[in-house]
């Protein structure tokens, strides 16, 4: 699917996309952790994270194609309770906190009862970890015990700046000068990133408030399909991830737990055929009617919408057989 976006907007069918090649491990252990009741807010690169949650992946490329109002409804149940994706650095953490502020003020976690407590759990990158926004919301989690996962996926570059020139220390260790429990732990490590993840959402759940994990991983494509990572990586730091990639390493764990050569054939041939509907149902995406762009600009009807869809129509009229 990731590489079929890809392809897409090589093509002209989407703006843009940020791939998650290479990071593939930290996204599925983290998001296996959380229950069904728990709230999801990613930033712009957490398609597997998405679509493991129930998000229709043409969904997201609805997103990216710019037919769309956010992709997909954040208040569907079949969409996991997954907040909408944010080009906004960190500014999704704040949501997160804010949200997680709400499920302490109603009572909806921290009850003792596992089945129905509630959690958060925020994903947002090395480059993001320095924006204000991201230190806003620690503050706020950590005032108020929120039930809530900062999850940080270092993949080493902040588009072309590394993460060395970011910071001088882990930065797992920024979570414990707020208060908050940090694990830093391999991110290309699949079943590492689902028990460090599960025991801090249990946690938060349990009203323990709020933790912090660095998942250090490589994102191993490009930042966007807008960029050229040529122009600031080495062939050979890429060569040395590559030799860490977290499939290639859980195919050789599992190959020494005895699964077949038939069992790697069926995931691939599912793999291409996944990929393979997208692309179909991509191609057959339409441009949205005009007027659906004041249907989400208020939770209810208003006059001033209604006044400017009047105006948008009227207009619209007007060049119809005319000379325009």
């Amino acid at each position: 699917f990731d590489r079929q976006a890809t392809n897409l907007q090589r093509q002209g069918q989407l703006a843009l996309w940020p791939p998650s090649f290479g990071q593939e491990a930290a996204q599925v252990g983290s998001i296996r952790a959380a229950r069904p009741q728990d709230h999801i807010f990613p930033s712009y690169r957490e398609h597997i994270v998405a679509t493991i949650r129930g998000v229709d992946p043409v969904g997201i490329i609805r997103l990216m194609r710019g037919v769309s109002h956010g992709g997909w409804n954040p208040l569907d149940p079949a969409n996991g309770n997954t907040r909408l994706y944010t080009l906004v650095l960190g500014s999704q953490t704040l949501h997160a906190t804010g949200y997680g502020m709400g499920l302490v003020f109603d009572g909806r976690t921290g009850t003792g009862d596992p089945e129905r407590d509630e959690a958060v759990i925020v994903y947002y990158g090395d480059g993001a970890s320095s924006q204000g926004d991201v230190h806003e919301a620690m503050v706020f989690a950590a005032s108020y015990r929120t039930p809530q996962v900062f999850f940080l996926q270092n993949n080493q570059w902040a588009i072309s700046v590394p993460v060395a020139v970011q910071s001088r220390t882990a930065l797992s260790r920024r979570g414990y000068g707020y208060g908050m429990p940090s694990h830093r732990i391999d991110g290309n490590d699949v079943l590492i990133s689902y028990a460090v993840t599960r025991h801090a959402l249990e946690a938060a759940r349990a009203g323990e408030g709020p933790s912090a994990i660095e998942a250090v991983t490589y994102r191993r494509g490009a930042h966007t399909t807008s960029d050229d990572p040529t122009k600031y990586r080495t062939g050979s730091e890429e060569e040395g991830w590559a030799l860490r990639d977290p499939i290639a390493r859980l195919r050789t764990y599992l190959e020494g737990r005895g699964a077949s050569a038939a069992f790697f054939d069926e995931v691939d041939e599912g793999a291409a055929a996944h990929a393979d509907d997208v692309r179909t149902r991509a191609v057959t995406l339409t441009a949205p009617e005009a007027p659906s762009m004041f249907a989400h600009v208020y939770t209810d009807d208003h006059p001033l919408m209604a006044e400017q869809a009047r105006w948008l129509a009227d207009y619209e009229a007007s060049l119809d057989g005319g000379d325009a």
